[in-house]
């Protein structure tokens, strides 16, 4: 698919990997819609790119509605969806004061798996009904796993979980959407330089760096920004689950 001129809309897309696909998208022509619920940051980076912002929780159905709604009606239609909204909340199954929280379990399957699913099958029912191009394509669907998803640490059975669901229903969405000429890929990141990782001690972030075989630094948001084009550009890329992680496999803790 042709990226300029295209709609896309990027979930979390108000900061780190989102904001940087965002960015990267509308800098080769496309229109860039940014779905969060960080308003100050989404209508800055809207204004900044000449997008739109939509406040957006990817939980609601409502919200997912009229998130696709407000974008086909400013843009005309919906070509791609980049799905980056998530949390990385985290503990031992079995801590110092007892069990883990089944709500935090829940919380984060909700809003990682969950919402990403919620997303895309409004998105795709949208991207339909778009004229096809000469490939008989009609849209691209990406998710963001993680590499949490194939070597999760200790304490993020729930976060592993949800990343692994999001790689596990990469082939079968592509299967199903094939017919109507819409892609599905999933971006597994591997250590990137996040508001997320920022929370990280940096003695830790030392080790983390540790891992890496190649290059031995953490990965930059635009790097990521750079396969969201790839993928969009290239039509020979669907069902796949893609590392981009420097050769990092983590260890258990």
């Amino acid at each position: 698919m042709n990226i300029d001129g295209r709609t896309v809309i990027v979930t979390g897309g108000a900061s780190g990997l989102g904001a940087a696909a965002a960015e990267h998208l509308a800098a080769q022509g496309a229109h860039l819609v940014i779905a969060d619920k960080a308003e100050e940051r989404g209508r800055e980076l809207a204004k900044k790119i000449d997008g739109i912002f939509i406040r957006t929780d990817v939980t609601s159905e409502d919200d997912a509605v009229a998130c696709v709604k407000v974008a086909t009606e400013t843009f005309g239609a919906v070509h791609a969806l980049v799905n980056c909204a998530g949390v990385a909340d985290g503990e031992r199954v079995l801590g110092k004061r007892g069990p883990a929280s089944l709500t935090l379990f829940q919380r984060v399957i909700h809003i990682n798996l969950i919402g990403t699913f919620n997303m895309l099958r409004v998105a795709a029912n949208a991207m339909r009904t778009n004229e096809p191009d000469e490939d008989g394509e009609r849209g691209v669907i990406i998710g963001t796993a993680s590499v949490a998803a194939f070597d999760g640490q200790i304490g993020q059975a729930a976060y592993s979980a949800s990343k692994a669901g999001i790689a596990g229903m990469t082939l079968p969405i592509a299967r199903d959407l094939a017919k109507s000429g819409i892609r599905m890929v999933t971006i597994a990141p591997g250590l990137f330089e996040t508001p997320m990782m920022s929370g990280v001690p940096e003695k830790v972030q030392d080790g983390l760096r540790q891992m890496m075989i190649f290059p031995q630094r953490f990965g930059r948001p635009r790097e990521y920004g750079l396969l969201v084009g790839d993928i969009i550009s290239n039509v020979m890329i669907n069902g796949e689950t893609i590392r981009l992680d420097g050769g990092v496999r983590l260890s258990a803790k």
